[in-house]
């Protein structure tokens, strides 16, 4: 039974040890990465602007996956339709991106019943505005207030992190609309060869 246990404190050591030399070899070129993306002197902003090339490719492809005689689509007559998700998406980027960088926010005049060309326009616009916005935010201050949606303040901080959640929620909204639609959203498609 000693041998037996012997060996089972052998075998972890041994895969320990092993997964910490992985780790280590793996290190530098993480720490690079994170650098670049600026997780490591700016960790809460950085992760922000790390999401929006992400969040654009999903956001923008579910938009363009849904076909233009669906724009008017809604799961149930209380709820908003597809299109109006569209603008609500692109206006909450440009409203956003705008507070958290002080830039003043591009004037766009869109409706949910626009045609579905010029709405994925508008949002892809809204992600390069955001691109540009939050180049220079860095997370110095993020405890500097603003007013927001309203009379409500709100650190610069906060509405980060807020951002990230509202891209999190309209494209699970996105998804659902489309999987309504028999449409898979971009993150269920097949890996293409």
């Amino acid at each position: 039974m000693k041998t037996l246990a012997s060996l089972f404190a052998a075998t972890a050591l041994l895969m320990t040890s092993g997964v910490a030399a992985a780790q280590q070899a793996a290190a530098p070129a993480d720490a690079q990465k994170m650098a670049e993306l600026g997780t490591v002197t700016s960790p809460v902003s950085g992760f922000v602007k790390a999401g929006v090339p992400r969040y654009q490719k999903n956001m923008v492809g579910a938009a363009e996956a849904m076909p233009a005689e669906k724009y008017n689509f809604k799961p149930t007559p209380e709820m908003n339709s597809f299109g109006h998700l569209v603008m609500h998406i692109t206006q909450s980027n440009n409203t956003f991106c705008s507070k958290i960088s002080g830039q003043a926010a591009p004037e766009v005049k869109i409706a949910e019943s626009d045609p579905k060309d010029k709405l994925v326009a508008a949002l892809k616009d809204s992600f390069a505005f955001c691109t540009t916005a939050l180049a220079n935010v860095d997370d110095s201050k993020l405890g500097d207030q603003f007013m927001f949606f309203g009379n409500r303040p709100i650190s610069r901080g906060g509405a980060l992190v807020a951002l990230q959640g509202s891209w999190t929620d309209h494209y699970a909204t996105e998804a659902i609309y489309l999987r309504l639609n028999g449409i898979l959203p971009p993150t269920a498609q097949p890996e293409k060869k």
